[in-house]
């Protein structure tokens, strides 16, 4: 068993004195503040090559920018695209994405660079041994019980059922459906339902464990790359016998964006990509 790793602590240690710096000034920025990128850790895979997995800290309550990849949404070194997000949602979100790395990857840095608001920061990921984190340390995080729990818990399945890409032309809605299905592990606990996570409110957890609480499965729509705003209805589809859910998505804007379905067990998350281009309408100049 491999409890939470220093690093772990000290990130959560740094974010928690920089919010409560906050609320002891009663301020609450809703815009204007920056968007922290934060490395959460490393894991090896059986081939030898390394996954690097990153989240973020986007300050603001209710700003949810848009930053493309580019100048201000980059890594370094290699490709600036690394399949990170260009949407942010609102403040602390964990173990957003993975980037694979090399085995022989060695001591070097995998740099994330965030622009917003006029600043600058930086994700550094590196192979130290104390950033090492598993499957545990996800659970311990998302506040779902201790790390030796559901020691044969299995991630969920996810597809999407329809064409991906898929395309739409405005004003009309899209209908996207995926099928999920999962284990049984663990069963469904409807005390959850009640249970704040430690990594905030619900309303600042946007895969939040409590959603499959009831049901054991639950999956939850978000807006990760595209220029406008996306709409989501629901957000977090039912989930029928044959393991369908679908949702119909409204678009501000033409436009390339990216959306992703997460399956959520409660303890572990599958997500899934769909890309959709949305056309304007033929009414448009």
């Amino acid at each position: 068993m491999r409890l939470l790793s220093t690093r772990t602590v000290a990130v959560g240690l740094v974010i928690g004195l920089a919010l409560h710096g906050s609320v002891s000034a009663q301020e609450r920025w809703n815009r204007g503040r920056n968007v922290q990128p934060v490395f959460e850790g490393w894991e090896q895979n059986t081939n030898g090559s390394y996954t690097m997995v990153f989240g973020y800290l986007n300050r603001n309550y209710e700003d949810q920018p848009v930053i493309p990849v580019g100048d201000n949404n980059s890594f370094q070194p290699g490709p600036a695209d690394r399949g990170q997000p260009t949407h942010f949602y609102p403040r602390r979100q964990q173990f957003v994405f993975e980037v694979q790395v090399p085995a022989d990857w060695g001591e070097q840095d995998l740099v994330w660079a965030v622009t917003h608001n006029g600043r600058t920061d930086y994700a550094r990921g590196h192979l130290w041994p104390v950033w090492e984190i598993d499957e545990g340390v996800m659970q311990l995080n998302r506040g779902t019980g201790s790390a030796d729990a559901y020691t044969d818990n299995q991630r969920p399945r996810v597809a999407i059922d329809g064409l991906d890409p898929a395309e739409v032309t405005l004003p009309d809605s899209l209908q996207l459906t995926v099928i999920a299905s999962d284990d049984g592990i663990p069963p469904p606990n409807p005390r959850l339902a009640d249970r704040t996570p430690r990594r905030g409110p619900k309303s600042q957890a946007i895969v939040d464990p409590r959603s499959a609480a009831v049901t054991g499965l639950a999956v939850t729509w978000l807006h990760w790359r595209g220029p406008g705003g996306v709409t989501f209805d629901p957000q977090v589809p039912a989930i029928d016998d044959q393991g369908r859910a679908v949702t119909t998505v409204t678009f501000s804007e033409p436009g390339t964006y990216v959306l992703q379905a997460v399956a959520d067990d409660t303890v572990l998350v599958t997500p899934i990509n769909v890309t959709v281009t949305v056309h304007a309408s033929a009414e448009s100049p």
